[in-house]
Parts: C-alpha cells; sequence; structure tokens
C-alpha cells in the first residue's frame, strides 16, 4: 500500500473523531435523530478546520445503510465507498474550476435522477465562493426546492463572497481556530501511534505556528518526522520553521516593560542572525501583549487565552510591571508596525524602531489626562488666584510616523503622545498691580509685538483695551460692540503668543484672560476699517479688515472715534497700491476675488 501523509491518514471518519468543532457536531448529530434534515448546508471556517470532513461524515451518515443515523458502521460498503471518494450518490466538486454556468446547468440536470444505492444524492461543493455570479443565480430554483431526494453541502472560506440569496437558502454553520491545547493533544496521540518521541514544547511550537487549523499542524508534524526520525524536540521546530521560541518572547516582552534597550536590540539582532521570522515574532509579541492585558483587566482569568504554564507564570510577573494604559499602548505601537511590515524595506529595521518605540510608550500620557492638567491650570489663573502647580518643563512628542531608516509609504495620521520629561513645582509670586498709566504702555507695546507676529491677532487687538494687570493675571477686555470678536481671538495659540510677547517685555508667567467689558470713557477706538471683498463661490461678500499701512485706513482714523455713520461710509482708495498690500494679496488669494468696495 502507498504512504498517506498523516493529514490523510488520520483524517476524522465520524463526528466523534473531530476536534474543537462539538458545536457543529452535536447539532448534525441532533438533526439525524430528530429527522430534521435540511436540503442545503453552508460550513464555513479557515482552512484546515474540518469543513469537507464534516460533510463527508454527514454523508456517511445519511447514506450509510439503515440510515439516516450517526453511529453507523465503518464496515459498510456504501460508508467505505464515501470514504474512498468513489461513491456515485455523492459528488464532490471543485467549485474554483467548475464554477461556470455550464457545470451548474448540468448539475441542475444530474439532480432529476434518482440516487443509484443510498437514499440521498449528496452533492458537496467545495470552496463554492469562487463560484461566478451567474452561476450562483443558475443555482438558486435549484437549492430553494430540489428534488426530495437531493442534499447540497457547501465549503468554504470566504462566506462574504457568496450571494445573500444563496445563504438565506442554506443552514450555516462557522468552524472555529481549533485550540492550541486540542492541537497538542491530537499530535500527541497521533505521534503515539507513529512511535515517534516528541517533547511538549516542540509540540506546543507546532500547534503555535499551526494558527488553529489542524490539518497545517498535521503536515507539519510529518514533515518534522522525515527531518528528524523518530524524535522530535522544540529546536527542531524552531529550526526548520523559523519560530522564536517561546522562553525568547517572554524575555524580550519583558526586556521591553523593564525599558532595557540594550538588552532588548541585542535579543531582536540574535534572532535576526539565526534565520528567525521576524513578522512571525511580532504576531507572537502581539498575541503575548493581548494576553497580558487581557491578564490585567480580568485579574487573572486564564480562560480567556490560550496559555502555557510558562506563560501563565510569565503573565503573572510582567502584569505587575505596567498599567493597563501602558499595556494598552505597546499594543498600538505592534499593532500599526504589524500593517506596515508588508511593505518595509527592512523588517528588521522596522521591529528595531517599533521596539524602542514600545518601550518609550510606557511612560506616555494620554493627551486626554494633559489636557484636563492643563485646563485646570487655566482655570485656576481665570480665577485670578496664584498658580501653585505642577508646571512640565519638557516634553517629548511622539508621533506615529515611519522610520526614517525605513522608508515606507504615507500611513494615516494617528493620534500623538506626550511624554513628560521632567516636572517641577513652582510658585508664581504674586505681583503688583499695573497702575493705570504703565498698563497703556504696556498695552501698546503688547499690541506692536504681537502685531508683528500676527498680523491677523493685531487687527483684533485693536478692537479691545487693557482692563487690569494684577497677581500674574492680564484682563483683556472688548467692548460690547466688538464682543462677538472675542470668541476668535480667545484659544490657546492667542494665549501662548501673547503670554511669549509678556515674557519678552519683562513680565514672565502671565496669564491672559478675555473679557466682555465697556472701553474706557474717552478712550478712542483702534478699530480698523473694514474691505468687502467678493468672491468667484458666492456672491456674498467676505469682510477682511484693512491693515494699518493700508491708504484705505488713514492714520487720522486710528486716533478719532468710529462711529456708525462712518463704518457705512465709503473711503476713497488706490486699488492697485491697496492690492500690494501682503495681508490683502493673501485674502484675495484665500478667498479668490476682487476688491469692490471699502468701508470705514
Amino acid at each position: 500500500m502507498s504512504y498517506q501523509v498523516i493529514a490523510r491518514k488520520y483524517r476524522p471518519q465520524r463526528f466523534a473523531d473531530v476536534v474543537g468543532q462539538e458545536h457543529v457536531t452535536d447539532t448534525l448529530s441532533n438533526a439525524i435523530k430528530q429527522n430534521r434534515i435540511a436540503h442545503a448546508y453552508l460550513f464555513c471556517g479557515p482552512r484546515g478546520t474540518g469543513k469537507t470532513t464534516i460533510a463527508r461524515i454527514f454523508a456517511k451518515c445519511l447514506n450509510c445503510t439503515g440510515g439516516p443515523k450517526v453511529d453507523f458502521d465503518d464496515n459498510d460498503d456504501r460508508v467505505k465507498e464515501i470514504t474512498d471518494g468513489r461513491a456515485m450518490d455523492v459528488l464532490e466538486i471543485d467549485g474554483a474550476s467548475n464554477n461556470g454556468v455550464e457545470q451548474v446547468r448540468e448539475l441542475r440536470e444530474t439532480c432529476q435522477y434518482v440516487p443509484a444505492s443510498g437514499k440521498f444524492k449528496i452533492y458537496i461543493i467545495d470552496e463554492v465562493h469562487m463560484l461566478s455570479t451567474a452561476a450562483f443565480n443558475a443555482l438558486l430554483k435549484t437549492l430553494e426546492e430540489p428534488p426530495a431526494h437531493v442534499k447540497f453541502m457547501f465549503a468554504t472560506t470566504d462566506p462574504e463572497k457568496v450571494l445573500a440569496t444563496i445563504l438565506s437558502r442554506c443552514q450555516r454553520f462557522d468552524l472555529r481556530r481549533i485550540p492550541t491545547a486540542l492541537i497538542v493533544k491530537h499530535l500527541g496521540e497521533i505521534a503515539i501511534k507513529e512511535k515517534v518521541t516528541v517533547d511538549q514544547a516542540a509540540l506546543y511550537a507546532i500547534a503555535r505556528g499551526a494558527d488553529g487549523g489542524m490539518r497545517d499542524a498535521e503536515s507539519t508534524l510529518d514533515q518534522l518526522i522525515s527531518f528528524c526520525g523518530d524524535k522530535i524536540e522544540e529546536p527542531d521546530v524552531l529550526t526548520m520553521f523559523g519560530l522564536t521560541a517561546q522562553g525568547q518572547i517572554l524575555e524580550l516582552s519583558r526586556a521591553v516593560l523593564a525599558g532595557e534597550i540594550h538588552t532588548t536590540l541585542h535579543q531582536l539582532n540574535d534572532l535576526a542572525q539565526k534565520g528567525k521570522d521576524l513578522g512571525r515574532l511580532l504576531s507572537d509579541l502581539l498575541s503575548h501583549f493581548r494576553n497580558l492585558i487581557l491578564f490585567h483587566v480580568s485579574k487573572g482569568d486564564l480562560s480567556l487565552m490560550e496559555v502555557s504554564e510558562a506563560e501563565v507564570a510569565a503573565l503573572k510577573e510582567q502584569s505587575a510591571m505596567a498599567a493597563t494604559d501602558s499595556l494598552t499602548r505597546i499594543l498600538e505601537v505592534f499593532a500599526d508596525a504589524e500593517l506596515r511590515l508588508r511593505d518595509a524595506a527592512s523588517k528588521k529595521i522596522l521591529i528595531e524602531v517599533t521596539l524602542l518605540r514600545a518601550i518609550e510608550a510606557r511612560n506616555a500620557v494620554s493627551i486626554d489626562s494633559v489636557l484636563r492638567q492643563l485646563n485646570a491650570l487655566r482655570g485656576q489663573g481665570a480665577a485670578g488666584v496664584p498658580v501653585a502647580a505642577t508646571v512640565p518643563v519638557a516634553a517629548s512628542v511622539v508621533s506615529r510616523q515611519s522610520p526614517p531608516s525605513s522608508p515606507q509609504p504615507a500611513a494615516p495620521a494617528m493620534p500623538a503622545k506626550i511624554t513628560p520629561v521632567a516636572s517641577v513645582s513652582v510658585s508664581a509670586p504674586a505681583a503688583p498691580p499695573v497702575a493705570a498709566a504703565d498698563l497703556e504702555s504696556l498695552w501698546s507695546q503688547l499690541v506692536e509685538v504681537a502685531g508683528r507676529a500676527s498680523p491677523f491677532m493685531r487687527t483684533y487687538l485693536l478692537e479691545a483695551h487693557p482692563v487690569s494687570f494684577e497677581r500674574g493675571l492680564f484682563t483683556i477686555g472688548f467692548d460690547p460692540e466688538f464682543d462677538d470678536h472675542r470668541g476668535l481671538v480667545d484659544n490657546a495659540r492667542n494665549h501662548t503668543l501673547l503670554q511669549t510677547k509678556l515674557t519678552e517685555l519683562g513680565h514672565p508667567g502671565a496669564q491672559i484672560r478675555f473679557i466682555k467689558a465697556d472701553a474706557p470713557a474717552g478712550r478712542a477706538s483702534n478699530a480698523p476699517a473694514a474691505v468687502v471683498v467678493a468672491t468667484s463661490a458666492s456672491s456674498a461678500s467676505e469682510v477682511a479688515p484693512a491693515p494699518k499701512s493700508s491708504p484705505a485706513a488713514p492714520k487720522s482714523s486710528a486716533s478719532t472715534p468710529v462711529t456708525k455713520e462712518k463704518l457705512s461710509a465709503p473711503v476713497a482708495f488706490n486699488k492697485d497700491d491697496f492690492k500690494n498690500d501682503p495681508l490683502i494679496q493673501k485674502a484675495l488669494e484665500v478667498f479668490k476675488g476682487q476688491i469692490v468696495e471699502v468701508r470705514a
């Protein structure tokens, strides 16, 4: 007899032999016992999990002598015919190579004939999602109302590609990835039958590499027996398939959590030199940190994960090294790297940078936390009380970008994380109030220096006036006439700009507050002229402030109150000179318009 590979030699022959799919086999067994057999079934799931195997066993149950029954005789002739693939009443069709309308029409014609020897004529179509849309449509009517003696069994790894009209006519069964522990147990039983000695670590390595597929695990064991003979150990598995030892993964993750940069990079370099699969290493690290998070949040519930005894000990040790937020940020770093790994020019460089980012992410502070602290400080300043708080001295911004040493395609923008470098408690001394005359002088200087940095801000400051400068709080008021402009200038960027300029003027650590307040009696308004710009996108006009240097806003208007009558009166101007102003040119470029009128 010719040699049979392990995957075929030990293929399950009855429902009791199927590993890890009890939710499917129990349902089908009960349907047979209750005589509730549908006309169409769809088995879907990852490769090597038993889709076609279950369909064949179901066919044996239906067409065995005296069937349908679950406990059929293995020596039954009809059962043997199905096992050997020579049963005339059980037709296995490859959907990938028989995906045309012609093949489906032929199938519809043969459906009319009664079974040759069994009770049912059974069609098993593998990879059914490969059928063309026309073929699916040709099958619809027959699938919905087949003859009483016809049963359809479909298998697919991609049920999303199957038409909804087909899915609605079938009973669907989703097969799961087989747990690692069950694969290890099943491989151990096969090894005993094959008279091969395989240590437990090697079995676990095989199961880990199979990723939930029993057929992949059996094929790997078959290959290892040919490579190693009758004794297989973990290094043999790791050497043949480029896998990383479980102990090395646990040590690498420990070094990341401990922040040991030298140890981390040294271990990665050692694994790369030994030819380990770096993509699989990244996947293993991702899986381990996922288990760490689950262990952390579930308070040690091991039912949520598939781990060995060595991993359980490592999880208990490492879960105490970082909080859940830190573990989540590390997991995000690894997940981001996994998305970019396929297109990386150098996988080793990408993973090196990823490990460094993971170490840095341990102590990162979320943006929400930083904003809460800043808002609290700002609230204290706005209340006019001394600021005595922890002020960050330096910060490092970590943005999710491709490493410079490994050119990557543009990646979607990701939220940045801010890592505090150091902090120190600073109590702002209570400064004496600034006198009115000095306040006006300081205000004029502030408007001048801030206006040079931001012309638009200068425009709004000319509408405002200083109210007070006490206890480190500079209060700026907007007259009710211009109060709608206060929201445009009261933002973090402008606060920072004004604080910087006040520091340059000899007032460090000042806080800024904008309020609605009447201008002092007799105070001249510095509000600029307004320019009406007609845009090409709409007939509506946009109003832009005229710069101080523009001929359209004479200097004399800055020293006299501007009444509503003057605001509505047109002001003569030289259009060519006006267009040459940089601010106006920028406005015209943004709005794609032209100047049609100036109103003071």
